[in-house]
């Protein structure tokens, strides 16, 4: 199989949502998704881009991606945010996920920033088994919390 690792395109935008469904569907939430391609499109590739992204593909096709943006810890300082590893399905367990994990890593790397961070379902024992080969600290104690559009504009 050929493998290929490189950084993700506008025309890519397409094929990511769909892996975004794809996620979303497997963290039974398929109902959250609501970003358009126009406004997934413009946070990476528009005039103020928001996120990168790499994908992998596999026989030419995207088989995954790994997309993060830049955080800020007033405790940590600059900190890259893994926002979303995915695989999909029929592609998982031949090393596609660990590709990218590991591009993320040389990424923060790279950028010289002091660490990176994201997010893993407390069910998902797979995704923290991976996470733990590379003796990842899984926290408890934090829960997260959020605003939707809605709640925003009424307050």
């Amino acid at each position: 199989m050929q493998i290929n690792l490189r950084e993700a395109r506008r025309e890519d935008c397409p094929r990511l949502l769909e892996l975004v469904h794809e996620l979303a569907v497997f963290e039974k939430a398929p109902h959250e998704v609501e970003v358009s391609l126009e406004e997934f499109e413009d946070a990476g590739f528009g005039a103020k881009p928001v996120w990168k992204a790499f994908v992998v593909e596999a026989e030419g096709y995207i088989a995954g991606f790994a997309l993060y943006y830049i955080r800020y810890s007033t405790w940590k300082g600059r900190r890259v945010y893994l926002e979303d590893l995915i695989v999909t399905e029929n592609m998982r367990g031949k090393g596609l996920g660990k590709l990218l994990f590991d591009r993320i890593v040389q990424e923060t790397k790279e950028l010289g920033f002091s660490g990176m961070v994201w997010q893993v379902l407390d069910w998902n024992q797979p995704a923290i088994d991976f996470y733990k080969k590379y003796e990842a600290g899984i926290e408890a104690g934090w829960l997260n919390a959020s605003l939707t559009k809605q709640q925003v504009h009424k307050a």
